[in-house]
């Protein structure tokens, strides 16, 4: 083989690998991830297993990629109307659309199975429910209600309950608010995206609150109202005895700077405001859980 075929095969596989690695939105993923290690080290009791543990984390990583390969691909036309998605491996045509399918087929297959065979059949079904909700339900919702970031942000809360219920067979309080945590956080989340990218998302057809505010409006005072609430739900595990009053003094200070900045977004609703409310919520979660897993009582 000569030098330029061998950088010709080097360049296709670093460009598949890096397709790939879009079409399973890899940094969602480690999100994914992490809050998924959260409710994980939460529930477990007694001496770790490594290998419940690892499979666990990887049964739900290739879970959550299949989710994102099958609503790519599920939206691949509609990708190809936003300027913030027009580049993704199947609206660049950079991937035949029934590779895309096949390989969100088998990630997802082969997410559940490792959790059902080494963790719990509870733990494969909440996989499965989410993969399913995600691409079947969330995805098409998108063209026809607002309501569709309420009906997404649940599989984006099912990771941690994941997590508890592979470390520890059961659906348990912990679980829940952990959920509720990861419930409530996207809402200001998804809402500061959906106001910065509201054109993109009216041109596309997706109905958002943002694409029918034009002064933003109700789309930041939802931002403040959800910010409100998931302080009262991060309070919970300082309360209900899961963690240290130490938690709970750090999620009372995280939480008021998420209320303050939906206020300044309410008083000054502009692409600047909504943007420092997204970073803000992109730091707000790994501190709050990081703290979390800090001071948890065991």
């Amino acid at each position: 083989m000569s030098a330029s075929e061998g950088t010709v095969k080097s360049e296709l596989k670093v460009g598949l690998l890096s397709n790939l690695s879009e079409l399973s939105k890899a940094r969602l993923s480690f999100l994914v991830l992490m809050t998924t290690l959260v409710g994980f080290l939460l529930g477990w009791r007694g001496p770790m297993d490594y290998t419940l543990l690892v499979a666990t984390l990887l049964g739900t990583a290739l879970s959550a990629a299949g989710a994102s390969a099958l609503n790519q691909w599920l939206e691949r036309d509609l990708d190809a109307l936003m300027p913030r998605t027009s580049d993704r491996p199947l609206p660049a045509r950079r991937m035949h659309p029934s590779d895309a399918l096949l390989f969100g087929l088998l990630c997802s297959g082969c997410g559940v199975a490792i959790l059902a065979f080494f963790a719990n059949p509870l733990t494969a079904l909440l996989a499965g429910l989410t993969i399913l909700i995600y691409a079947a339900l969330y995805t098409p919702l998108k063209r026809f209600t607002e309501l569709n970031t309420l009906v997404g942000a649940i599989p984006g809360a099912l990771p941690p309950l994941l997590g508890w219920t592979a470390a520890t067979d059961h659906l348990g309080v912990g679980g829940w608010v952990l959920f509720l945590i990861l419930w409530f956080w996207q809402m200001p989340h998804f809402l500061a995206i959906a106001w910065l990218y509201r054109d993109q998302y009216a041109a596309a057809g997706f109905k958002m609150l943002s694409t029918r505010d034009p002064d933003g409006w109700s789309t930041a005072w939802q931002a403040l109202i959800y910010s409100v609430a998931l302080l009262g739900v991060s309070l919970l595990p300082g309360i209900l005895g899961m963690a240290s009053p130490y938690y709970f003094f750090a999620a009372l200070a995280l939480g008021a700077a998420m209320i303050y900045l939906s206020v300044a977004f309410i008083r000054n609703r502009t692409n600047a405001s909504a943007r420092r409310l997204f970073f803000a919520s992109i730091i707000y979660l790994p501190l709050l859980l990081g703290v979390l897993i800090a001071f948890a009582r065991q």
